[in-house]
Order: C-alpha cells, then structure tokens, then sequence
C-alpha cells in the first residue's frame, strides 16, 4: 500500500528549510505532493509556474537516494481538501519552534475535526535551518542581500534575476 503525503505552503520561494523538511518526510512515505497555495490576494514574488521549477530544481538532490515521488501540484482552498484531492492520508507540518507549534497544532485540531481520516504529522526543523523564513529571504533579497546560506543555488539565482540593485523587481 502506497503512503501519499501532503507539504503544503506558499513556498515563495523554496528555502533549505523546506528542502531539509522535504528530504526528511521523504523518508516517510511513497508519494510526497508539495501543494503550492494559490490566494487571488497575494502578490508572490515568483510565478507558480517558476515555483514548480524551483522546488522540483532544489528537491531533486536531496531525493535522489530515496524511493518518494515527489509531485508538485497548487490548490487554492483547505489543506484537507487537497490531501483528499491526492490521495494522501498525512499532511506534514514542519516546526521551527514554540509559536510554530501553538499555531499548527490549532490548524491540526480543525483539520481533524473536518478529516479525521487525514493525520498530521510534525516534522522538526534542524537546528541548521531552524532560523529561516521565506519572509526573511524576500525581505534580504529585495535589499539586495546575499541569500545563499538560505535558499538552494537555483533559488539565489533566481532571486538575483527577480531583483536590481535598488531592490526593485524587475519582471
């Protein structure tokens, strides 16, 4: 029997916070869908399309040894939904620290109360990752900051590629 887990998030963009969560929950299942979020009020920096790319570009590595497919899909409503949508009985939730844990366990309790047949799993952060965040790499890369300790090589270059040196996006 095929064990089919859902990541969900923005992933705007990737970090190696989110490579090392995949890497690891790669080791728990058959089938991993990354569900990329799609909200109409947003503006993310990437398109979706160049979020499939990247996440597919900087994941490759890390699951090369491993026998988990990954699949990179969107979804633009609730998580279980979407874990129904895919066939997947686990929906992964990394935890960076407390708050992380406050939150995730109340979107746990709902998500059980309107899936019960879709389990939670939480995944610790890594030590080495535990301080990053998307928002923080959005915020140094349109300051023109180096981003490199924090996202995968094709995610720097991209953001390097999305910025001019006034931090302007460029296209």
């Amino acid at each position: 029997m095929s064990r089919t887990a859902l990541f969900t998030g923005s992933f705007d963009p990737v970090t190696n916070g989110h490579v090392a969560l995949i890497a690891q929950a790669a080791k728990l299942c058959d089938v991993l869908v990354v569900a990329i979020g799609v909200h109409p009020g947003k503006t993310p920096i990437f398109s979706v399309d160049e979020r499939r790319l990247l996440i597919a570009a900087s994941c490759a590595p890390a699951l090369a040894q491993t026998s988990c497919a990954l699949h990179v899909e969107t979804f633009d409503g609730l998580a279980v939904e979407a874990a129904r949508a895919h066939g997947a009985s686990i929906i992964l939730r990394g935890l960076r620290d407390g708050t992380d844990l406050d939150y995730e366990m109340q979107m746990a309790g709902m998500n059980g109360a309107m899936a019960p047949d879709v389990q939670t799993i939480f995944v610790p952060a890594r030590p080495e990752v535990r301080h990053i965040t998307a928002t923080l790499v959005r915020q140094i890369a349109q300051m023109g900051g180096d981003v490199s300790p924090f996202v995968p090589a094709p995610v720097a270059r991209a953001l390097r590629a999305k910025f001019d040196k006034t931090g302007m996006k460029t296209a």
